[in-house]
């Protein structure tokens, strides 16, 4: 419990005002790992630290030395994409943990950020999975049309609502049109090439578009350098970092700066972008045509 405590993950405390023994209290960080805690962290906890997506980190220095795409194929000889296929219950794992994220996510963007969604018809979420950002979008706005937009297998026997319904193809390709595309915590999974691909097919669909306030919107991380030199500074810098490396060794993508952004954004024939920070290291990304 020591070690626990040190982490903050625990708290002594006298279990009477008058007796010498201590007991132990949960904490705000031991509070979230609750099963009954509606922003409950544990399934994003479990998908990070499961063995299958830790072992690629030993062959990173095998990885340097070959031609395998990420450290995760040269492990298993497949992509992150592929071996879902072999293992479904990987793929549960990682949805599991998407949408645990995604619900803390959801609830301070449709709270704090609501106006970015005020006014528009429609809504793409492309690589939205089971759904769950979309389903808090389209209940907190019931007169507009939102559409879950992913892989035929991921939302096949998925039901929808009255405005809110599923459909199945490749963002690599052509996805259905509206007001606006969101990405949430997609084009991290990316390389800039990719990334530039995807942001092309947002712009096509959106200026297809006779509306006005036409946008994409992205959910990401800006990675930023902090300048400031404290624990929780550090604390930061570490978990973007970290964040960084994870998507390196599993899809061989990558956390960016907000002029990688930009620049990317450029490329894509985007004319302007507005970031407001949302929890945490997220961020609401603005994209205007």
């Amino acid at each position: 419990m020591r070690i626990l405590v040190h982490s903050d993950f625990f708290a002594r405390q006298k279990l009477d005002n008058d007796a010498q023994e201590e007991g132990y209290v949960l904490t705000n960080s031991s509070r979230i790992l609750l099963k009954n805690n509606p922003f409950c962290v544990t399934p994003t906890l479990k998908a990070t630290m499961d063995p299958i997506i830790t072992k690629p980190w030993s062959f990173l220095g095998t990885w340097f030395q070959n031609d395998y795409h990420t450290p995760f194929a040269t492990a298993y000889g497949k992509t992150l994409w592929g071996y879902f296929t072999h293992d479904p219950q990987l793929k549960d794992l990682i949805n599991d943990g998407l949408a645990s994220d995604s619900q803390l996510v959801t609830s301070v963007l449709v709270d704090k950020c609501k106006g970015a969604f005020e006014g528009l018809n429609s809504l793409v979420d492309v690589g939205g999975g089971t759904g769950t950002t979309a389903k808090a979008i389209a209940d907190t706005f019931p007169l507009m049309e939102c559409t879950v937009f992913d892989l035929p297998n991921i939302v096949a026997g998925l039901q929808g609502s009255k405005n809110l319904k599923y459909v199945g193809g490749n963002m690599f390709e052509a996805f259905p049109t509206g007001d606006a595309i969101l990405l949430k915590k997609v084009l991290h999974d990316w390389n800039d090439e990719g990334c530039l691909t995807i942001l092309k097919r947002c712009k096509e669909a959106i200026s297809s578009q006779d509306t006005v306030g036409r946008k994409l919107i992205i959910i990401d991380m800006v990675a930023r350098e902090n300048k400031q030199v404290n624990d929780e500074a550090s604390s930061l810098t570490k978990t973007q970092l970290f964040f960084d490396m994870l998507m390196l060794v599993l899809v061989a993508g990558k956390e960016r700066r907000e002029e990688e952004w930009a620049k990317l954004f450029l490329a894509a024939g985007f004319s302007s972008f507005k970031i407001t920070p949302i929890v945490g290291l997220t961020s609401l990304i603005e994209v205007y045509p």
